[in-house]
């Protein structure tokens, strides 16, 4: 990076004590000098006799510099060069194994610019064309980012040079010379605005001034810093920041409270591309970039960029069962393919995804550019599409659903995410884990969003905290209320469920494959006087705010599963537990409905009903065995294979309402993944992917999609049809990039069948 000469008369990047002066070089014509003794004595002149000479005069002249100049005679117009300061290079240290990239702890992302993070010093050298004279000369660096950057917006940032560092500021200090070379330590303002920062260095004399050129191979990125205690992702635990900020792959949950599935997600937010992508990502967003500096603003605008509805956005969403055009969402593993894909096309809307892909590339967003992020799984998740708080069911005169009312849905599971940062836009002790929700459900402010909301605030109930906050609530801890038609049109409240929603949220754990139970950051233990006042108190600022009745219960109704549940293919069966709980007998009419689902609670159609008579003694617990033959369902399933299993009914003798609704899904097979062969970096070694189709047809255009971070790019295998109870065994072949713990990810795409998928933990040797 060359420098060029500038007139010393502009104001720009003056600082003060510094003097605006104009250098005139005058040829030996015109200065009447005829001898190189002559020379000497007019520059000698010059410096003694500043006042009649048209030239300024250097600072701390010592007899020296007089007898050298009398000796040295100004020799045209390199003689000035000499005299002048010029940057010659700049070395931003940016090599991924040096110090700034270990420090910054960004030695993982792929290549070599210089990747650092808010609120911490790094280096840098300079090669200037002589010894750099702080009495004399003057230096700073200029960074600028976005497309009208300015210094009032923070988007234009001058970087002193002083004696001492200090902390919240940007500040520069000579740490080392060595000659022409300086060493420089930066500081960085832990408030700074992240993204892509362009530097030029300008050096200044008594004799003019030089400024460097921009070079983009010198462009500075700067992320959030959880390591940094004044900024506001700081995350005081190591072992966290290793899994929510680091760590490249993680575990994703699906399915049913009680059969709980996860999968195996790749992150890959250091992969090639990736942090590029996510720059891209929030420059295609409307917010400026002096707003970039606030964690809060970017995860809120990031949480309506990552669904396309409106803001063509990163994913677009697709519940039908028709992926026509696209992927399949249960056949993506991994981020990578999707941020590269949306970069690498201009922007338009990878097909598709749906909530769990929302909340993987959620995560990888997130943490490439430095917020401590996981996803979460929510099981019965409700959706309260009218703010009431409360998830309400509708049922006629004669207890039949009334589908067109009931626009409320609990989904088996919804996955989000929760991301770590404090909220200085609320009041103290709001701030920690935020949830943020990509999956485009309800619009926020006018776009499809949600979040940050505070966990602290969810389980305490301060749904008046932003953002969306009811929203969350609702999902983790509303009532579900069940409502009957009277004969003259109104409806009147019949029963009470409030255990409905809320169940088992799940994360992956800190330092392994292990699920943790993070329900108790949501909400306080149900039914606890905590709860209990956490859900009223929400419920005052919802639309249906008086909601809760004390009528006697004395006959309960409930859904078991055995072990892991029903399998694909066979028939399904769940067991019912009607119990008395009074010293009478007492006796009543179940019906049963059980329904095909999407895991969002939305019902495509029944396939089963029915009518059980139920005759209890007194204390008396009841075990009835419920079937669903594999012939009722098997043209029937949707994505996730779930069903949704309704039990109403009344007790003869008291007049109670029994009410309970159980989602459960057909459990797929895994794909089983064997390595082949030594796991080396370079060599050439497999894996066998081996499958079986558990239903009793033909399975139509089966294709296995694979990939692995530092093992393979995803690729497609093409298997074709695979018969009624066969196994299929491919072997694919790949050669390892990078040594270590590696996972390689399978996922099965095939319209008759989803949620197939497997992993093998792969150590490569370097």
């Amino acid at each position: 990076m060359q420098g060029e000469l500038l007139p010393v008369s502009s104001d720009l990047g003056r600082f003060h004590g510094v003097p605006r002066t104009m250098v005139e070089v005058t040829n030996q014509k015109e200065a009447g000098c005829k001898s190189k003794g002559q020379r000497g004595c007019c520059r000698w002149f010059q410096k003694i006799c500043p006042c009649c000479c048209r030239q300024k005069s250097l600072h701390d002249i010592n007899e020296t510099d007089l007898s050298e100049d009398l000796h040295q005679p100004l020799n045209g117009d390199n003689e000035l060069k000499e005299l002048l300061l010029s940057v010659c290079s700049v070395d931003l240290l940016s090599n991924k194994t040096g110090q700034n990239r270990l420090e910054h702890h960004t030695d993982l992302y792929h290549g070599n610019e210089l990747i650092i993070r808010r609120g911490q010093t790094f280096l840098m050298e300079l090669d200037l064309s002589r010894p750099f004279n702080s009495k004399i000369d003057k230096l700073h660096l200029d960074l600028r980012t976005g497309p009208r950057p300015a210094v009032s917006k923070n988007t234009h940032v001058l970087i002193p040079l002083v004696e001492e560092l200090q902390d919240e500021r940007w500040e520069a200090k000579i740490v080392e010379q060595n000659s022409n070379r300086i060493k420089l330590s930066v500081n960085s303002d832990p408030k700074a605005v992240i993204g892509r920062y362009k530097l030029t260095v300008t050096v200044s004399c008594p004799n003019g001034k030089a400024a460097t050129t921009h070079d983009p191979s010198k462009d500075i990125i700067m992320l959030f810093n959880p390591w940094c205690e004044d900024d506001t992702v700081y995350m005081d635990d190591e072992e966290e920041r290793k899994e929510y900020v680091l760590n490249d792959t993680g575990r994703l949950y699906y399915g049913t409270e009680k059969q709980i599935g996860a999968r195996t997600w790749n992150y890959g937010q250091f992969h090639e591309g990736i942090l590029d992508a996510c720059l891209y990502v929030l420059d295609k967003t409307e917010m400026l970039p002096s707003a970039r500096g606030d964690s809060v603003n970017v995860v809120r605008v990031l949480s309506a960029m990552i669904n396309s509805p409106d803001d063509s956005g990163v994913l677009a969403g697709n519940w039908s069962g028709n992926y026509a055009g696209g992927v399949s969402p249960t056949a993506w593993s991994g981020s990578v393919d999707i941020l590269k894909k949306y970069s690498q096309e201009g922007g338009m809307p990878v097909k598709y995804g749906q909530c769990w892909v929302f909340s993987g590339v959620t995560t990888t967003v997130l943490r490439c550019l430095g917020i401590p992020c996981r996803s979460v799984t929510n099981f019965q998740s409700a959706h309260d599409t009218d703010v009431s708080l409360t998830t309400d069911v509708y049922f006629d005169e004669n207890m039949e659903p009334i589908n067109h009312l009931n626009t409320d849905s609990v989904w088996n599971f919804h996955v989000w995410n929760d991301c770590w940062m404090a909220r200085p836009d609320l009041p103290p002790g709001i701030g920690g884990w935020q949830a943020v929700d990509s999956t485009p459900q309800e619009t926020s402010h006018g776009r499809f969003r949600c979040g940050p909301a505070s966990l602290t605030a969810i389980r305490t109930g301060q749904v008046y905290l932003k953002y969306d906050t009811p929203f969350v609530f609702a999902e983790v801890n509303s009532d579900k209320i069940y409502w009957q038609k009277n004969r003259d049109g109104t409806f009147r409240q019949i029963h009470i469920e409030k255990k409905a929603v809320g169940h088992y949220i799940s994360t992956k754990a800190v330092g392994s494959d292990e699920r943790t139970d993070i329900t108790h950051l949501y909400k306080h233990a149900e039914g606890s006087e905590e709860e209990r006042i956490a859900v009223e108190t929400a419920s005052r600022y919802g639309s249906k705010p008086d909601m809760y009745s004390t009528s006697k219960v004395d006959v309960t109704v409930e859904v078991n599963l055995e072990g892991e549940g029903p399998r694909m293919g066979a028939d399904a069966q769940l067991t019912i537990v009607v119990t008395n709980l009074s010293s009478q007998p007492r006796s009543a009419t179940l019906h049963s409905q059980v329904a095909v689902m999407y895991y969002t609670g939305v019902l495509k159609g029944t396939v089963k009903k029915e009518k059980l008579s139920v005759e209890l003694m007194p204390n008396e617990v009841k075990t009835m065995e419920w079937v669903l033959p594999y012939q009722c369902y098997q043209d029937q399933l949707v994505d996730q294979a779930a069903l949704m299993l309704t039990l109403s009914g009344r007790v003869t003798e008291t007049q109670q309402v029994l009410a309970t609704q159980t989602s459960f899904r057909l459990r797929t097979p895994d794909l089983k993944i064997e390595p082949v062969g030594e796991a080396v970096v370079g060599k050439e070694m497999g894996a066998k992917i081996i499958f079986t189709n558990p239903l009793p047809r033909t399975l139509k255009g089966v294709v296995f999609r694979v990939e692995g971070l530092g093992l393979q790019k995803v690729h497609e295998v093409v298997v074709g049809d695979v018969g009624s109870h066969s196994t299929v065994t491919v072997t694919e072949q790949f050669i390892p990039t990078q040594a270590g713990p590696r996972k390689l990810v399978a996922a099965l795409d095939c319209k008759q069948l989803t949620q197939v998928h497997g992993v093998a933990d792969i150590v490569v040797k370097d």
